[in-house]
């Protein structure tokens, strides 16, 4: 391809929205253009990046035996009500009606409508297992649209579900996909993590996220630094860490007016927050208000509280006035003696001792509080975020976090829809059995942000050679007023098309700085040269994107030298 043939439209400065580096750079290098909050046209660089992306999918995919086929992005609204998250889904959800006041959706992922598919094509246990995939487009109408295409509304995702007699099936395949995706990050030049993950609105029983690690992540991913124990700080589990000392307090009430968070407790009675503990008070299944406690350090994992048994779904904060009206106090004051509502301990907060708490009454604290002694009627659970440093839930060694982009997700989904929907195969039996079932998604558009935030320096992007815009470019000093140089970059150019090469000619009438910067911001790994003085030594300059060296190399072994370096 060349310059003067196609769309280079990079620009100086990204806009003011853009706080992310790959959403300024991806707007800089001109992959993308904005069209309306959370949503991106892709420009011709940028499309050729998700066509090579795609590629790579598409090619483990297949090799894994997986069938490709195209579903509409509009689904009609039966079959959402059918799985029951017609409701359940919530805002995300952009629904609408057509003409004749039909409700539809748009599309934020494909299962009911792959199950449905199932459901009319697949009679008998001898077509399972078989696995569908596609490539396709997707919408989640998101509250706040972020990060250029890290969290847009629009995006290109690929999702495959996969179809079995049974759970033993199901797992031999979700093998399958947790290699084929370690495939396909591997070959797109990825420094990436699985790790165990919450199923969340999909549903299901087992999980695993793929991570890209980077600074940027908006998710914590938890790390044993003695074992390949790795998992999103929502799955991670604490472990309990045995009986609280004995009293060494007695129990008083102490006053501490206009305190309301645990920092300002602790700061005027001079005491840890380690070494108190806070109560969150939330909604029960029945209406009722349910305590749950961790220590004063330690945070609410909310996926992990949604789990209780008698908690209301989702999770839900109580109402402050309710509190007051059955409580007796405000937010700030609640603690566990004489609190006669269902109380939930985080394990860490059940093994302390002589702690500090609110005294139920406005503007007052106990401190020397001992469970049994002070609490009764608790229950020890798993309830906060792990934090570094936590012994490794695996047993072996302790916990490291780092951030992570989530770019693929691989479920167990069970019976989940084939139940509500009625989805079921004959038997060896000759009975009727609902089929298990299994979904893989990987955002496609997403990786490419993603590897955006791993590969970049003050220049520009750094791609990975395997979705670079293009493998090579080649710049001419001097191309359109020098017909030596326009000879020798012609020649160059036509040699690495014959040999497949992906190269770009820069015949632009600009400045060698703009088209250095170009090449640059663009992430385009290799680079070659050429100007009336390497035409008269016979030589070429080439750089590597990743490197600052230089190095000149004979004209002739040109092309012989970027195929190694390709290879």
């Amino acid at each position: 391809m060349k310059s003067s043939d196609y769309l280079i439209s990079t620009v100086k400065e990204a806009p003011n929205d853009a706080k992310i580096i790959s959403h300024q750079l991806m707007i800089r290098a001109g992959l993308i253009s904005k069209l309306a909050s959370g949503l991106y046209s892709y420009l011709p660089i940028g499309l050729k990046i998700i066509q090579k992306v795609e590629k790579i999918i598409r090619e483990e995919m297949n090799k894994s035996m997986a069938l490709e086929l195209l579903m509409p992005v509009a689904q009609p609204a039966e079959l959402w009500q059918e799985s029951k998250r017609w409701e359940e889904y919530g805002p995300e959800l952009l629904r609408f009606q057509d003409r004749h006041e039909r409700d539809f959706c748009m599309g934020p992922t494909h299962e009911e409508v792959i199950t449905n598919i199932a459901k009319q094509y697949i009679r008998s246990y001898k077509q399972l297992p078989i696995n569908f995939y596609q490539i396709q487009t997707k919408f989640r109408d998101e509250i706040r649209p972020r990060f250029g295409v890290m969290r847009s509304r629009e995006f290109i995702m690929k999702d495959a579900y996969s179809f079995h007699m049974d759970e033993e099936s199901l797992g031999e395949t979700y093998q399958v996909m947790h290699q084929t995706y370690c495939n396909i990050f591997d070959r797109l030049g990825l420094d990436y993590r699985p790790v165990l993950a919450d199923s969340g609105a999909i549903g299901g029983d087992s999980s695993h996220e793929f991570h890209v690690l980077a600074e940027s992540g908006e998710d914590a991913i938890c790390f044993s630094d003695s074992s390949d124990y790795a998992a999103n700080i929502e799955r991670a589990e604490t472990l309990p860490q045995g009986d609280p000392d004995a009293p060494a307090e007695e129990l008083k009430i102490v006053k501490t007016p206009n305190v309301k968070t645990i920092n300002d407790v602790c700061i005027l009675l001079n005491v840890k927050p380690e070494s108190s503990i806070k109560t969150l008070v939330v909604v029960g299944e029945e209406d009722n208000l349910v305590a749950l406690v961790l220590r004063g350090d330690h945070e609410l994992n909310e996926v992990k509280a949604s789990k209780i048994e008698g908690i209301k779904q989702p999770l839900q904060m109580a109402d402050e006035d309710e509190v007051v009206k059955q409580l007796g106090c405000n937010f700030g004051s609640i603690g566990v003696v004489n609190l006669d509502i269902p109380i939930f301990v985080d394990y860490a907060a059940a093994c302390l001792s002589d702690f500090v708490c609110g005294a139920n009454e406005n503007d007052k604290h106990y401190t020397g509080v001992n469970w049994e002694r002070d609490v009764k009627q608790i229950t020890s659970c798993d309830l906060r975020n792990i934090v570094a440093g936590d012994p490794s839930p695996d047993g072996q060694g302790f916990i490291e976090i780092k951030r992570g982009i989530e770019v693929g997700h691989i479920f167990q989904l069970g019976t989940k829809y084939s139940d509500s929907m009625s989805a079921n195969v004959i038997g060896e039996d000759g009975r009727a059995v609902n089929m298990n079932m299994g979904c893989y998604g990987i955002g496609v558009t997403r990786i490419i942000a993603a590897s955006i935030e791993q590969n970049h320096d003050d220049r520009g992007i750094i791609f990975p050679k395997a979705i670079a815009p293009f493998e090579l470019v080649i710049v001419p000093i001097n191309y359109n007023k020098s017909s030596r140089v326009r000879e020798l970059a012609d020649q160059l150019y036509n040699d690495c098309q014959k040999n497949n090469i992906d190269v770009l000619l820069d015949d632009r009438k600009e400045r060698p700085g703009i088209m250095f910067a170009d090449s640059e911001l663009l992430g385009i790994p290799h680079r070659f040269v050429i100007s009336d003085t390497h035409a008269d030594n016979g030589k070429i300059e080439y750089k590597s994107r990743a490197q600052s060296e230089k190095d000149e190399i004979d004209f002739n072994d040109a092309v012989r030298f970027i195929i190694e370096k390709l290879s």
